[in-house]
């Protein structure tokens, strides 16, 4: 994995770093500052990357040609990069976890140089992932029992992003994707109907109806909306009695009313007595339009959702940041106005009962009824196979085991669609006071520094 991945920045301070011998190790913290309007909550994602990143990372002799003949570096720094790999240890949350404002997803312990050129992308891999990851969960709370397909492949920011979001919407519920390259990399469901071109190709609907039914006879959902929608449910329902169809067929609504269309079309297959024949319902679907669909109690069974999932219209990045908190044994923090940092090591304890999450630090006993939820995932830069009793960080289905039980504990304000609750988590006696002495050591040493000169 290109070494290049990363601001020229992080280069140059690596470089300056080894220079000087600053070899010691480094402690660094990737935390979401602050939630997004509308959020009551973030869905951990993005990890199983982060690590494969960390794996793969090095420099191979083009790139530092590249760095060498740009003078980006000095030559003595491009060759100390030569052999440079990822040799550190990584605590993280594991996927699928609810997270809240201020709590590390991930802690990266590694000597300085290599700590500090990987922020870059671990903050790239992390902020995307979960993002989208937590647009999709509120997808699912809003969508109640229906079934959710991921549509977004032809929207998102480029093709690997493209594989994140179906891996993503994956991890939160949804039940397939339309990606059939996702379906192979990460062993998801693939679904997928035919488009309105399709329909269009073929001198009339019937024709095109009967023609796909007669390639694809089981489980086929006919797009009904080319022309007429209702006119194209009654031609899907003469084409299933036609070619006498065993399997349960479905339906797709993709404009108009959606509402109306849904009430209208299910009247007309169960008076056909295909009971069984399922609504699906896409076009510009989020979590809002999907919560009024249901409150109008619109009798759909599934939802395509596409665009406005796959680059979290409404939330299209997290305000996420990747701070130093030791270096060596020395605690650090930062005091910039609004990005002031807390020091040290850490760990999130989260109670049994649903109240506030604890931040400490992660020397710390976890408190009566609480449980670690950052594990160890990666030691002298190996990726450890298992994180929590899920599973490893990197299957998709332990990470939605940890979703589902975390949902199934998430107070009913925090789950809300509409004017969700946030809730705050606290800080530990013992991090308020590590706080309070390295915030104390560093205002005694600007004082020092601003006192006159003697003599």
């Amino acid at each position: 994995m290109s070494g290049l991945y990363t601001d020229l920045y992080e280069l140059r301070m690596a470089a300056s770093y080894l220079r000087r011998g600053l070899v010691g190790p480094a402690t660094f913290s990737l935390v979401i500052r602050a939630l997004p309007p509308e959020r009551g909550f973030l869905v951990a994602a993005g990890l199983a990357d982060a690590l494969t990143f960390l794996e793969r990372f090095d420099f191979d002799d083009a790139e530092l040609d590249y760095l060498r003949t740009s003078r980006s570096l000095p030559d003595d720094a491009v060759q100390a990069l030569r052999d440079l790999r990822f040799t550190g240890d990584v605590w993280a949350v594991p996927e699928g976890r609810m997270v809240f404002a201020g709590e590390p997803l991930l802690e990266v312990t590694a000597p300085a140089a290599e700590a500090q050129l990987v922020e870059t992308a671990l903050l790239n891999i992390v902020t995307h992932q979960t993002a989208i990851a937590s647009k999709a969960a509120r997808c699912r709370l809003a969508a109640g029992g229906a079934d959710l397909v991921d549509f977004s492949f032809r929207r998102t920011h480029g093709l690997e992003a493209a594989m994140a979001v179906a891996r993503a919407s994956a991890i939160v519920g949804f039940a397939a994707t339309s990606n059939t390259e996702a379906g192979r990399r990460y062993g998801l469901r693939v679904t997928g109907t035919m488009a309105h071109s399709y329909v269009e190709s073929f001198p009339d609907e019937r024709s095109a109806f009967a023609a796909f039914a007669t390639d694809y006879p089981t489980d086929t959902v006919f797009l009904v909306d080319t022309y007429d929608t209702l006119g194209g449910v009654r031609t899907a329902i003469d084409v299933t009695r036609q070619l006498r169809l065993s399997g349960p067929i479905g339906v797709r609504l993709d404009s108009g009313d959606l509402a109306r269309l849904a009430v209208a079309a299910r009247q007309l297959l169960d008076r056909e007595g295909l009971t069984d024949a399922r609504i699906v319902a896409s076009g510009g679907l989020d979590e809002y339009a999907i919560a009024d669909l249901v409150g109008s109690g619109a009798p759909i069974d599934a939802y395509g959702v596409g665009t406005r999932m796959g680059v979290s219209a409404d939330a299209p990045y997290l305000d996420s940041a990747y701070k130093l908190v030791t270096f060596g044994d020395r605690p650090v923090m930062k005091l910039s106005p609004g990005k002031v940092t807390l020091p040290g090591a850490k760990q999130v304890f989260r109670g049994a009962g649903g109240g506030a999450d604890v931040i400490g630090l992660r020397t710390e006993v976890a408190p009566p009824g609480h449980t670690l939820l950052l594990r160890p995932v990666m030691a002298v830069g190996q990726r450890l196979a298992t994180t929590d009793e899920y599973g490893p960080a990197d299957d998709v289905a332990a990470a939605r085991h940890r979703f589902d039980d975390d949902l199934a504990r998430l107070p009913e304000p925090t789950r809300r669609v509409y004017d969700p609750s946030t809730p705050e988590p606290t800080i530990s006696p013992a991090l308020q006071r590590l706080r309070e002495d390295v915030l104390g050591a560093l205002l005694d040493r600007r004082a020092a520094e601003r006192l006159p000169v003697s003599g």
